[in-house]
């Protein structure tokens, strides 16, 4: 591939990293934390293009007065930019439940404490954070509060329902899942990867998720509606 064929591609790599940073497309890859140096690295890439072609175009003015046979470039080069078209065009989904059950739980390592619970009733809490008073307080920091939560259904192989959120470090490359059950009052139709949110209570029941003997606890729900899924489908409050 010449210069200029090089230059071209570097520019749509750059347009279409630029394009997912700026749109919320972004979010299906990484963690809201790094957009900012998503979008340098486009702006990155599109400058080196453009210096590739200029000193490119100053290379031919000097050698102009030398004799060049130029050759042909197979044109199959030109294919790698349709992976490009693709990141620009076609939205990838969010990790769903098939991922989850077949992902160990992230919910592996015990917080240092856990801060008040805010005013309200029913108290809104992240899963992770539930998860992770359920788990490791037993419920001590709950204070028998009703608890209301939400994330994508998913179904166990023997059909325990469970609420998922899917926790990154970093990128969709290295995303866990955190899982708790459903009991209680759950709905009659169960779907997978449908976004729930669910009122319920602390229950003490509990289980080992399959893949990685994590603990998985439960929620007691008293009521629980469909809604719709979140602008960032990834839960950024957990750090591992």
């Amino acid at each position: 591939m010449n210069r200029q064929a090089q230059a071209a591609v570097l520019f749509l790599t750059g347009g279409a990293i630029l394009h997912t940073g700026l749109t919320d497309l972004y979010l299906r890859y990484v963690k809201a934390g790094l957009r900012p140096l998503l979008l340098a690295a486009g702006v990155v890439l599109m400058a080196t293009a453009i210096a590739t072609l200029w000193y490119d175009r100053r290379a031919r003015q000097a050698h102009a007065h030398e004799e060049v046979h130029p050759h042909r470039e197979p044109g199959v080069a030109w294919l790698m930019t349709l992976p490009l078209l693709a990141l620009v065009l076609v939205a990838p989904p969010a990790l769903g439940s098939y991922s989850a059950m077949r992902t160990g739980t992230a919910l592996q390592k015990q917080p240092w404490g856990f801060a008040d619970l805010p005013e309200g009733d029913p108290v809104r809490l992240s899963l992770v954070d539930y998860a992770g008073r359920a788990a490791y307080d037993h419920g001590r920091s709950l204070d028998d509060r009703r608890i209301r939560t939400a994330g994508f259904l998913a179904m166990g192989g023997d059909g325990t329902p469970y609420l998922v959120r899917m926790a990154l470090s970093c990128c969709a490359a290295d995303a866990q899942p955190v899982k708790i059950g459903l009991t209680g009052h759950t709905p009659t139709v169960l779907r997978p990867d449908t976004w729930l949110e669910v009122t319920g209570t602390y229950t003490g029941k509990r289980t080992k998720d399959p893949v990685n003997g994590g603990v998985v606890p439960f929620l007691d729900v008293t009521e629980a509606k469909p809604i719709k899924a979140p602008r960032d489908p990834y839960d950024e409050s957990w750090n591992g």
